[in-house]
């Protein structure tokens, strides 16, 4: 039996402010849930958006011109459209149904990095919904939430699989190393070697790059949060 036509999008509800000289708040990068949520949408999913502790705060730079359409824009900014509604519900990822789902998505942002390695309830959720036979995927800093990920025999879904995610080469261009390090938490590729996995990606940091392994697909960076979604969908209709 196929698994639900029915999807879940994860968000960081971790914020902080990076500090110069590139000083911003970060929290949900939201083209990187808004265009997974769209595509899934218009492929007939039903979509839901949970995070860890149920609340969210939404990334500046997410927000600065180039990074959501025209069109997009209004869409996050109508408190009334499909896409607000629902992430404006707060879901706690502890109060899901996991059998209810049949892809999982892991939307980014920097904070991510923050919460993503210890949120063991929306983990859990993914490792459900892995061993039903879903899809898991995730989205430029997204990866930092494969720690706890595990399949049936207690390793990592990702081990001996190529994953890609945001690079440490753009960490260093956006000049946000420091602070990023401060943290205290790994950065995409280090969680790769940690759990086995091989990283990979495009020459340019910014190019629209993602990477289908079986049923895990990642994606690199905001650019690429449609393609590797619509990679999500072509995976799910394969099951």
């Amino acid at each position: 039996m196929s698994p639900p036509r029915r999807a879940l999008i994860a968000v960081t509800s971790a914020n902080a402010t990076l500090f110069p000289p590139n000083s911003h708040t970060t929290g949900v990068f939201i083209g990187e849930a808004l265009h997974p949520y769209n595509v899934l949408k218009a492929a007939g999913f039903e979509v839901d958006i949970a995070s860890e502790k149920g609340t969210w705060a939404e990334d500046w730079l997410s927000l600065q011109p180039g990074f959501l359409s025209d069109e997009e824009r209004k869409q996050y900014d109508d408190k009334k459209s499909d896409f607000r509604t629902e992430i404006d519900q707060n879901r706690k990822a502890e109060d899901l149904d996991a059998s209810q789902y049949g892809v999982f998505f892991a939307s980014a942002g920097h904070a991510a990095l923050i919460d993503y390695p210890h949120a063991a309830h929306l983990q859990a959720t993914a490792s459900k919904i892995w061993a039903n036979g879903g899809v898991v995927s995730a989205v430029c800093h997204g990866p930092a939430i494969f720690p706890g990920i595990i399949d049936t025999d207690g390793q990592s879904i990702i081990k001996g699989r190529k994953i890609t995610g945001f690079t440490t080469q753009a960490e260093y261009d956006m000049e946000i190393m420091d602070a990023l390090r401060s943290w205290g938490e790994p950065l995409v590729d280090e969680h790769a070697k940690a759990l086995g996995a091989e990283y990979v990606r495009a020459d340019g940091v910014w190019d629209d790059f993602h990477v289908v392994d079986g049923r895990v697909v990642t994606g690199m960076n905001p650019q690429s949060a449609k393609s590797t979604t619509e990679a999500v969908v072509k995976v799910f209709e394969g099951l």
